[in-house]
């Protein structure tokens, strides 16, 4: 029926396609077959696609600019890299990504930053220090699961919670005091629930937002 559709609006050579939800209730295969193939029918038509969808992974894969909108308000708009890797508030940060962005309340003191006092703790590098320009006091901190490498050395000690093995990667829940965060990981990494590993934060992916509104402190 999706393409039947399709194929009806195509005849009438319109000037955009307005789509919502067009694969909302498609099983799995052929979900991916039909994202496929509006993706190389947008491109060989040349068309402007506007395409209503709630699955970010329709919106990151097909789309060349991305809205998100909460409440029926538009909150960022950019390509799928920008709003991934710099989202402008914490809903946009937790709403676009697999799993979403780890967010964190903390406290900045100087170059020391708190999240769960003596246990979860870490200075600021120097280049990260330069970057939040003097931040100080509570904030929340956010930082994408890729970039929270673990079985390092002088890491932080962490509890392994859980394991979710997605075939080509590991996503590893940790456990510090009650806080709870994941780490996405190579799957030939061996990880046990239960046992204790050693984590950082790549600081140079660390975000920093708003206490209490969650906007995006340094958004750009």
């Amino acid at each position: 029926m999706e393409r039947v559709a399709i194929g009806r609006a195509i005849v009438r050579d319109p000037k955009v396609f307005l789509m919502d939800e067009p694969l909302s209730n498609l099983d799995a295969k052929l979900e991916e077959a039909l994202r496929t193939e509006l993706k190389s029918l947008q491109v060989n038509l040349g068309a402007k696609f506007l395409y209503v969808t709630h699955d970010q992974v329709e919106a990151m894969t097909m789309g060349d600019r991305i809205g998100v909108l909460r409440e029926g308000e538009i909150i960022q708009i950019g390509t799928p890299h920008e709003v991934y890797h710099s989202p402008k508030d914490t809903y946009v940060a937790s709403f676009i990504g697999t799993p979403p962005m780890n967010i964190f309340d903390a406290l900045i003191q100087g170059s020391r930053v708190t999240i769960v006092e003596e246990l979860f703790e870490f200075d600021l590098e120097p280049n990260t220090i330069d970057r939040v320009k003097g931040l100080s006091g509570e904030i929340k901190v956010g930082i994408r699961s890729e970039n929270i490498p673990i079985h390092v050395e002088k890491g932080i000690t962490a509890k392994v919670y859980g394991v979710e093995n997605m075939g080509m990667e590991r996503i590893v829940t940790l456990r510090v005091g009650d806080c709870l965060f994941k780490s996405t990981v190579d799957p030939s990494l061996n990880i046990e629930v239960d046992s204790e590993v050693q984590f950082r934060f790549d600081q140079d992916r660390i975000h920093f937002f708003h206490r209490d509104s969650g906007e995006n402190l340094f958004f750009s």
